[in-house]
């Protein structure tokens, strides 16, 4: 008798790689005529539902492969709200103890999963806030907590922006992953700015495989309602990005992303979060213009952002504004 398909030995052990790979859907319907074949990649089908489950692996193995999390120390972190679901669930299997910072913005459904699996969790102060870049606080509080003097010792903080551990997982994972799916036809990678982890990695693996291959990347308008992504205008540029790999950035406004994922529950049947939409609208304009394979990261799922999604939808189910 063969192997027992799909039988683990923990929950940890479904997130995504190379040889287990989050599905990629060609999205007819959404686009349809368009001379570009375009995918959606669903990173909403790892475990703890988002591209973030691959980033927090990689950081909790980092912290243990370096001895960080010796005498007890538990993990603090920033997050507006997917890297510290995935980082307490999988901390939660190693018996390690996680504060998670997060901003105003994150929705109610994301810390009530963050307070289900166990974690402390910190909103920011608003005098927290970086005044050249307010929407940092949740990095400056987490920081303050990682490196304070009466604190240091308790806490180590993995950094999801600074660490090379977050591009390793995309560089070794997402990037392989969608060159063996298209077959080496991909030439238009599609993703977010948010830790930047996903757009060097994947944007790197590549461009190394094919230098050809165009990395878009988008951000939100300023000011903006799409938890995860990030404007630079108002929020420092991780240190992990490699402009280098980025061939163009489109900038997308909250309606364009909002309608555009609702859209997409009524055509492809996808229930995405609203940075999906961001990322697969601007696919989309690129996709009626240009031939080729195009993939777009599909960072999670829309169910923790109803509350969000309740705004934008009339009593007759009619987006609204």
């Amino acid at each position: 008798m063969g192997q027992p398909l799909r039988v683990y030995d923990s929950i940890g052990d479904l997130v995504a790689n190379r040889e287990n790979p989050t599905p990629l859907v060609r999205l007819r319907r959404f686009a349809p005529g368009s001379p570009m074949e375009l995918y959606g990649k669903l990173e909403l089908f790892n475990p703890f539902g988002s591209v973030k489950d691959r980033t927090a692996a990689y950081l909790l193995k980092g912290l243990q492969e370096r001895g960080r999390l010796s005498g007890g120390k538990r993990i603090v972190e920033p997050t507006s709200g997917n890297t510290g679901i995935a980082l307490v669930a999988l901390a939660n299997l190693a018996g390690v103890g996680c504060t998670i910072t997060v901003p105003s913005a994150v929705p109610e459904e994301k810390l009530a999963v963050l307070r289900m699996l166990g974690a402390e969790v910190w909103p920011t102060p608003d005098d927290l806030c970086p005044i050249e870049h307010p929407r940092d606080g949740a990095i400056a509080l987490a920081k303050s907590i990682a490196e304070g003097p009466r604190t240091r010792d308790a806490y180590v903080m993995p950094n999801q922006y600074e660490s090379p551990d977050n591009v390793r997982a995309h560089y070794e994972t997402t990037g392989p992953e969608i060159w063996d799916q298209t077959e080496g036809r991909v030439t238009h990678f599609f993703v977010g700015y948010g830790t930047c982890g996903t757009v060097t990695g994947v944007g790197r693996y590549l461009k190394e495989q094919n230098p050809d291959v165009r990395v878009i990347a988008i951000q939100p308008q300023r000011g903006h309602r799409l938890p995860g992504l990030k404007n630079f205008q108002e929020s420092k540029q991780p240190s992990i990005l490699d402009p280098s790999v980025v061939d163009e950035t489109i900038t997308v406004e909250d309606e364009l992303a909002y309608r555009t994922a609702i859209e997409l529950a009524r055509t492809e049947s996808l229930l995405v979060g609203p940075s999906a939409g961001a990322v697969l609208w601007a696919a989309r304009e690129i996709a009626r213009e240009e031939e080729g394979v195009g993939v777009a990261i599909v960072p999670d799922g829309a169910f923790k952002y109803m509350s969000f999604y309740a705004g934008w939808l009339g009593e007759d189910g009619e987006p609204g504004g």
